[in-house]
C-alpha cells in the first residue's frame, strides 16, 4: 500500500481489495476481450491510483502504485463522464496521434466510469493492451456496465456495514458504561440503606411517642423499598454484563418456609393498609435459590401490593406437589389490559399509576429472569374481577437438578 497517501484514499483502495468478486471480474473482462491488462483504478481530481489489477503483460501495476494523472485518458472519462473505447489506435481519428496510447504502448482500450450510490464519481473500470481488440460490441458494453454498477454497489455496502458496526461498537460501549455505573451506584448504596433500617430498628426498640414510633417505622419500610429498587437494579446490570441469573440450589423447605413468610411480613410493613392471606403447602422435596425465590415473590407481592384494591385481601398460595412447585399471588383491581400483559416482563416497563411511580420497571423483569433460570415461568391471567400472577417451576430433585449453579 503507498502510505503517502491519505486516510481517506488508503481506505476506498482498502474497500476495493475487500471485495472478492473483484479478481473474478477482471479475469472474466480478460478472458471475453482478449486483453491482458485489467484494473479497477482510483481517479480523483489529483491522482490515479491502482486499487487492484491482472497484469498479463507486466505493465507494472500493483495496488497503490500511482500514474501522471494529466497523462491517464481516466482523467477525461471524469471530466466528461462517458466510457471510452478503443478498438485500434492506429485506425482512430480521436486517439491517433493522442499523447496517452504513445507514452504507455497500448493498442486496443476500454475504461467505463465507477459513480457511488449518491452520484460522486470513484474511478474506473478498465483495460488496456498493446495489440487490437474486438471492443464495439454490446456484449462487451454491457459486461462493463453490469460490472461498474457491481462494484459500485459492493462499495457502498462495505461502507454501510462499516458505519453500522462502528456505530454499533459506540452503543455496547456506552451500554456496557452505563450497566457499569448501575452497578457499582447499586454495590455502594447498600451500605447506607442497610445502616438506615438498622438506625431505625435501634429506634423502634426505644421509648418514643407514637409519632417518632410512626416516623421510624416510615423508614424502616422506606429502606427496604430501596433495598427492593438496588437489588432490582443490580440484577438488571448484571444480567446485561453477562453474569445471568445465577442459581445456588438448595432443598431445605424449612429455611424457604420461614423466609416467604418474612418477605410477606416486610411488605406488610411497607403498606399497611392491605390484608394478606398466606398460604403455603409444601408436600414434594425439590430443590431451588431460596433467595431467589423469594426475591421473585416479594417482586410478585409487592407489585399487588401496588395494584391491588385497598377493600379486598391479597391471597397467596405456595405448594409443591404433583412435581411442581409454584406461587400464586391474587389481587382484586382493575383488569390489565391485554396490551399492557404483553410489556409487563420488559425492562423499565411500568403502568405508570398513581401508586407505582417510584418504581423503575425492573420486578418484574428480574422475577421472569428468575423463573427462566429454574426452568419455569411465569403466566398472567387478568379479568374486572381479579389479577393472578403465578409462578410455576418443573420439580427437581438433587439428582437430576439440572440449573446453572
Amino acid at each position: 500500500m503507498n502510505t503517502t497517501l491519505s486516510p481517506s484514499l488508503q481506505n476506498d483502495i482498502e474497500n476495493i481489495v475487500q471485495i472478492s468478486a473483484i479478481p473474478s471480474i477482471l479475469n472474466i473482462i480478460c478472458r471475453t476481450t482478449g486483453m491482458r491488462f485489467s484494473a479497477v483504478a482510483r481517479v480523483t481530481d489529483e491522482k490515479w491510483i491502482t486499487c487492484i489489477s491482472q497484469d498479463e503483460i507486466n505493465f507494472g501495476l500493483n495496488t497503490g502504485d500511482e500514474l501522471v494523472l494529466e497523462t491517464t485518458i481516466c482523467n477525461e472519462i471524469r471530466q466528461h463522464a462517458n466510457p471510452v473505447i478503443i478498438e485500434d489506435v492506429k485506425k482512430s481519428d480521436s486517439f491517433l496521434n493522442h499523447p496517452t496510447p504513445i507514452q504507455y504502448g497500448f493498442q486496443s482500450y476500454i475504461s467505463y466510469p465507477i459513480y457511488r450510490k449518491n452520484g460522486d464519481f470513484f474511478g474506473t473500470l478498465c483495460a488496456i493492451d498493446p495489440e487490437p481488440a474486438k471492443l464495439e460490441n454490446k456484449e462487451v458494453r454491457d459486461l462493463f456496465s453490469l460490472y461498474t454498477q457491481l462494484i459500485s454497489f459492493h462499495l457502498d455496502a462495505i461502507e454501510e456495514l462499516g458505519e453500522l458496526s462502528k456505530s454499533l461498537q459506540e452503543e455496547k460501549h456506552v451500554g456496557e458504561l452505563r450497566e457499569t455505573f448501575i452497578a457499582i451506584l447499586g454495590h455502594d448504596l447498600r451500605n447506607p440503606v442497610g445502616t438506615t433500617r438498622m438506625c431505625a430498628d435501634i429506634l423502634l426498640q426505644m421509648e418514643l411517642p407514637e409519632i417518632g414510633r410512626r416516623q421510624a417505622n416510615t423508614i424502616k419500610s422506606t429502606s427496604y423499598r430501596m433495598q427492593g429498587l438496588i437489588d432490582n437494579l443490580l440484577d438488571f446490570a448484571k444480567g446485561h454484563l453477562g453474569d445471568g441469573i445465577r442459581l445456588e440450589l438448595s432443598d431445605n423447605k424449612l429455611a424457604l418456609k420461614k423466609l416467604l413468610r418474612q418477605v410477606s411480613k416486610e411488605i406488610k410493613t411497607v403498606d399497611k393498609e392491605h390484608e394478606i392471606n398466606f398460604n403455603i403447602d409444601l408436600v414434594d422435596d425439590f430443590q431451588c435459590d431460596i433467595n431467589r425465590i423469594c426475591q421473585l415473590y416479594s417482586n410478585l407481592l409487592g407489585n399487588a401490593m401496588k395494584h391491588g384494591a385497598l377493600d379486598k385481601p391479597i391471597t397467596t398460595q405456595i405448594k409443591s406437589q404433583d412435581g411442581l412447585f409454584s406461587i400464586k399471588v391474587t389481587n382484586s383491581g382493575d383488569k390489565i389490559p391485554e396490551e399492557r400483559i404483553q410489556n409487563l416482563f420488559k425492562p423499565f416497563f411500568t403502568t405508570n399509576a398513581t401508586n407505582n411511580k417510584s418504581g423503575l420497571g425492573l420486578g418484574l423483569y428480574i422475577s421472569s429472569e428468575i423463573a427462566k433460570a429454574h426452568g419455569g415461568k411465569i403466566d398472567v391471567n387478568s379479568t374486572n374481577e381479579k389479577t393472578v400472577f403465578e409462578f410455576s417451576m418443573p420439580i427437581k430433585t438433587k439428582s437430576d437438578a439440572g440449573f446453572n449453579t
